[in-house]
């Protein structure tokens, strides 16, 4: 189920990653994910020649119907049915074992992993260019007048609504939100091809990938998001109609939350595992390299904050473990996921920030504002959370199914 691009006529052939259990040496089924295996199972048979074979033993079932996404088919498909295809005379799908035996979810994370950072990548793209389209549209769009201490002149001119500060408060949050969200994929990006080529590196890099690729993929999941909505909200009546391309960018942007990990399993993944593995590892190597830009002379106001803000998300991380209750500690691990990933990117903004001090242009200018943005309005959103967090609230622990 939710297959994307899992039938199509568009490729000579289709070739699927599965995860199936097979026997163990004993004969059995292993229980739980250390029996699962992948295999690469292909829609048409591949001939030692390399040319095609027979139609493999899998069947469309049917088409999801989508919010969004709509270029690109989602199907449900049947294996090994042997009731419309019989490679070599019989039913039964055939797939080909790869890696070890058993060891086929850890093998699939490899991907994962990156098509993580990938998804991170793609929400920013539609939350990119739905922040275009809604800049010229209000560079464009003439309504209102100016108010002075005598009120509003009728006569006067209308001005263009990116004029107004309410049109310019939503612009820059969508710039920070975007800008953002890029610059933390590019440098996930960066990671990854540091981890490949630079064996020196590869192990610092590995774990920097590991803390990061949660908020990687679900804080663009969740602020380009509202960078779209933020579009729509710009271009007024007209934004909730199909005249502008902005509804639709809402619409496909609207399955990243979900799809490749939601929300909810990105923060168990941050707070039941990345943030703990190896005593914390991982998390003193995000530490160390936000130390090294809070610790360079420009900003210090920014750094400062900044300093203070992990200070404190170390301080609640490790009270939240010390309670020795695992349920309690992820009771609120989105909220966790939202207050961390809200500081990665003060973090990155901050980086920005510095890369554009001293600088002239409107480029830059843009920049350093963006940062201020997000440090005067975005992190103070983080206190309340940590807050939360620290008194390990259990409301949501102990509500039951029937008080619903």
């Amino acid at each position: 189920m939710w297959i994307s691009a899992g039938e199509h006529e568009l490729s000579e052939n289709i070739v699927h990653l599965m995860l199936a259990k097979i026997p163990g040496p004993d004969g059995k089924l292993i229980p739980g994910v250390k029996g699962i295996s992948l295999f690469i199972v292909p829609k048409y048979l591949v001939n030692a020649d390399g040319t095609f074979g027979e139609h493999n033993d899998v069947s469309l079932a049917g088409l999801n119907h989508k919010m969004g996404y709509r270029g690109t088919t989602n199907c449900l498909l049947n294996f090994g049915e042997g009731t419309i295809y019989k490679p070599h005379g019989k039913g039964g799908t055939i797939g080909y074992l790869v890696g070890e035996p058993h060891k086929g979810l850890a093998n699939m994370f490899h991907m994962m992993n990156e098509a993580r950072i990938g998804v991170g990548m793609g929400v920013v793209a539609l939350g990119y260019t739905g922040y275009l389209h809604a800049l010229d549209y209000a560079r464009n769009r003439l309504q209102g007048r100016p108010v002075s201490e005598g009120g509003k002149d009728a006569a006067a001119p209308q001005v263009k609504i990116v004029e107004h500060t309410d049109i310019k408060r939503m612009l820059l949050a969508q710039k920070a939100y975007v800008e953002g969200g890029m610059a933390l994929n590019l440098y996930c990006a960066s990671l990854v091809d540091v981890k490949r080529n630079y064996p020196e590196q590869a192990q610092r890099s590995a774990l920097l990938l590991d803390i990061l690729t949660p908020i990687a993929k679900s804080w663009p999941s969740q602020w380009c998001l509202e960078a779209s909505s933020l579009a729509i909200q710009v271009h007024g009546g007209y934004g909730y109609t199909r005249e502008y391309n902005v509804e639709q960018f809402y619409r496909d942007n609207r399955l990243n939350p979900i799809h490749e990990g939601t929300h909810g399993i990105q923060s168990l993944d941050l707070l039941g595992r990345k943030v703990t593995m190896r005593e914390g590892a991982a998390f003193k190597a995000l530490l160390e390299e936000i130390g090294k830009a809070a610790g360079k002379q420009q900003l210090d106001d920014y750094a400062a904050r900044l300093q203070a803000a992990w200070q404190r998300t170390t301080k609640v991380t490790q009270h939240i473990w010390r309670a020795g209750d695992p349920q309690m500690a992820l009771a609120n691990a989105s909220v966790y996921l939202e207050a961390f990933g809200h500081l990665v990117l003060a973090w990155i903004w901050l980086e920005q920030a510095l890369a554009a001090s001293g600088k002239e242009g409107d480029f830059y200018a843009g920049k350093l504002h963006a940062c201020r943005y997000f440090f005067d309005w975005e992190v103070p959103r983080t206190g309340p959370q940590l807050d939360l967090l620290e008194s390990l609230d259990t409301a949501t622990l102990e509500m039951q199914d029937a008080w619903f």
